[in-house]
């Protein structure tokens, strides 16, 4: 069978090969230790399984607006507006199946074949898979250690072109757990809007910072940045809602309408009972949010100095997500076979830093117990040890 030449154009993702590998030896009854997880550990907290289950008793099981249930819309604009400084309306705002979902709608109602985006290297793997299946084009603008693995707004200025349609930000960064300063961000959004281009501001781990690190929103600097950025974020990590598939776009009424033709002419609408325990998540006590970051920010001070004590590897310490991002060229291999080695030999997953475009670095993924973090980090040693 022929296949549309589009699919050979797209790289399978290696952390779900990563992670379906390291299941496959866990379910063999090999106590293979996970750092690969994009998700957190804990559970969707009780109240907001209870609204979502209070809702499917009630019947709230049909169809609903392929752009997401009227309540949703108005409590994400309202969470905007209050949380962000973003004076959107529910108009403004389109539910979509997960964060990933409001980013692709983006792309494909937004790039034409042949217009660039900007992503800044490290990035999250699907960012330049989505354009380039639109036939978009993607520049890739590295970044290192010394800027703390962030875009400068003399990089960004660079990288602009007549053909360039959207810029990608992510803060905090996966896969480095980086934040923006508010200068910075300030910074760039100056470049942005003298050259005229739009901004999708990717904010899914807006709710995980550490050490006093302020999440700014870039489209809360000002009217002329404000007219030029999406939005796009979700419930999946903040609220530890992965499986719920819940996420949002929010920008100019003419791209979220848009937006709406496109899902309502792909998956239609989001699992209606599930809005309803989002709308529980927004509306009710965010203290689940602090008991999970205060948990994360346990394990991130345990692996930050554990890593930085094993020769040879060398990580900054991230401000936000839960994520590190070590460097491994002193130990002499590249990011994929460091990893199948250390999962072979120590029963130890971790995900190649080539999928993000980094291929001297690794992502460790905080987001498991302490005892197999430990015990994780113990088996990282001794391979290290053991290439150096």
């Amino acid at each position: 069978m022929k296949l549309a030449a589009r699919v050979s154009q797209v790289t399978p993702s290696i952390t779900l090969a990563i992670a379906a590998k390291a299941n496959a030896m866990k379910a063999e009854g090999i106590d293979v230790c996970s750092f690969s997880a994009g998700e957190p550990d804990f559970d969707t907290p009780a109240h907001i399984k209870a609204a979502a289950a209070k809702a499917l008793d009630e019947g709230k099981t049909k169809y609903g607006p392929a752009a997401g249930e009227p309540k949703l819309r108005e409590a994400i604009a309202h969470k905007l507006k209050t949380d962000n400084g973003l004076d959107y309306k529910a108009e403004n705002v389109i539910v979509t199946n997960g964060g990933k979902h409001s980013l692709y709608n983006l792309i494909v109602l937004l790039i034409d074949p042949g217009d660039e985006v900007i992503i800044p290297a490290p990035y999250w793997l699907s960012y330049p898979e989505m354009v380039t299946l639109v036939g978009g084009k993607s520049i890739i603008v590295e970044t290192d250690a010394s800027t703390g693995y962030k875009i400068t707004p003399e990089q960004l200025k660079k990288a602009i072109t007549p053909k360039t349609k959207l810029f990608i930000l992510n803060s905090p960064s996966n896969p480095t757990g980086m934040v923006y300063t508010p200068e910075e961000i300030k910074a760039l959004a100056k470049v942005i809007v003298d050259a005229d281009i739009l901004v999708v501001s990717d904010e899914i781990y807006e709710k995980i910072l550490y050490d006093g690190a302020e999440h700014i929103s870039i489209g809360s600097l000002g009217k002329e940045i404000f007219s030029r950025t999406l939005i796009s974020n979700g419930f999946a990590k903040g609220y530890s809602m992965t499986g719920w598939r819940l996420g949002y776009l929010a920008g100019p009424v003419e791209i979220i309408k848009a937006a709406s033709t496109i899902q309502g002419h792909s998956t239609s609408n989001v699992c209606t009972f599930a809005q309803y325990g989002a709308l529980t998540a927004l509306e009710s006590s965010q203290n689940c949010l602090e008991e999970m970051r205060q948990a994360f920010a346990k394990r991130r001070q345990v692996m930050f100095e554990r890593l930085n004590a094993i020769p040879g590897l060398t990580c900054p310490k991230p401000d936000g997500a839960f994520y590190l991002f070590p460097d491994i060229s002193k130990t002499g291999l590249k990011s994929l076979e460091f990893c199948n080695a250390l999962l072979e030999a120590h029963q130890v997953a971790v995900i190649p830093g080539v999928a993000f475009g980094a291929d001297n670095n690794i992502r460790l993924s905080y987001a498991t117990d302490m005892a197999t973090l430990e015990k994780g980090m113990d088996r990282l040693d001794k391979f290290v040890r053991s290439r150096i």
